[in-house]
């Protein structure tokens, strides 16, 4: 059984645990906010980064912010595929445990990992996006999904984003994940709102253990999924309606509101990767904080203890 992780302090705590930090190839270093996180998450203990991209333009920018970063390791890329297809190598190679996006498009890096002869694809189902952070209104540990990767998944994709998003609450220690379909009622409204007879599909295909050990309710809105208040108020009963610790957003537009959301108008912290493939990769937006990222790296090199050194 996994150790129940309830903040993302507990993330950090237990990958400083593993002893040898994971090394981490940051894709075109050249960026400060990517550079800020390297160097913190190397001081804590829980990354050794490897700075992919130019060398010159790297130190410039670290320079500016008053930034040590001689202790790094440097690798010379000077476009994005070259950095994003060294990245990986390093990786398929043994030299780095973890990917990390700098100053290159999630799309471009996604598609290096994805590359069938010299990435890391997955052997079944897809990547998506995942995120954890710690409610506002409880404190819990929630996960959402997908922010950044999937446009507008299909109910079969949907399903592959939900397998993927259960693999890591379940790593995190949520035996029995309660997971919410959102959308923008709790009632079926085919063919108006397709995300409400999809989430109702994958709802139906839980009570078979499609999925397991998981409780699975849906369609539902943000505030049944959060808020016991509003369950009750409105009669929605269940142990998913109040208490979600997972939520699933029908496409990319809500789930990258939503996480926007989260971090620019709440300021809440948090930790994002993509999964599927055999390494977590981080792919921080360019205007997350250097304190989310630093967290993603450890969510990264958490979900991945067996492939750190």
């Amino acid at each position: 059984m996994a150790r129940r992780i309830r903040s993302l302090n507990d993330i950090v705590e237990t990958v400083r645990e593993y002893g040898s930090p994971p090394r981490v190839a940051v894709a075109r270093s050249a960026e400060g906010f990517v550079l800020e996180a390297a160097v913190q998450a190397a001081e804590a203990g829980i990354a050794r980064p490897i700075l992919v991209g130019d060398p010159e333009r790297t130190q410039e920018v670290a320079d500016s912010l008053g930034l040590d970063i001689s202790a790094f390791e440097s690798i010379t890329a000077l476009t994005d595929e070259e950095a994003v297809q060294t990245a990986v190598r390093l990786f398929r190679e043994g030299r780095a445990d973890l990917i990390m996006k700098g100053l290159v498009s999630t799309a471009t890096i996604l598609k290096a990992v994805l590359n069938k002869e010299t990435g890391v694809p997955p052997a079944q189902g897809i990547l998506s996006h995942v995120t954890v952070f710690e409610s506002p209104r409880d404190g819990r540990l929630t996960l959402l999904a997908d922010a950044g990767v999937n446009i507008k998944p299909t109910l079969q994709r949907k399903i592959d984003i939900l397998k993927n998003t259960l693999e890591v609450a379940r790593r995190l220690g949520i035996e029995r994940p309660r997971c919410a379909l959102l959308a923008a009622t709790e009632k079926v409204n085919y063919p108006a709102m397709p995300a409400t007879m999809e989430a109702d599909v994958i709802s139906r295909m839980a009570e078979q253990g499609e999925f397991g050990d998981a409780l699975v309710a849906g369609p539902l809105s943000l505030d049944l999924a959060l808020s016991p208040e509003s369950a009750s108020c409105k009669g929605v009963e269940g142990p998913v309606p109040g208490c979600a610790d997972l939520l699933l957003t029908p496409d990319i537009e809500s789930g990258n509101i939503l996480y926007k959301t989260l971090a620019t108008l709440c300021a809440i912290p948090l930790a994002s990767v993509v999964v599927g493939s055999r390494v977590p990769v981080v792919v921080p937006s360019r205007a997350d904080t250097p304190q989310s990222k630093f967290h993603s790296m450890a969510l990264a090199a958490y979900l991945a203890p067996t492939e750190t050194t």
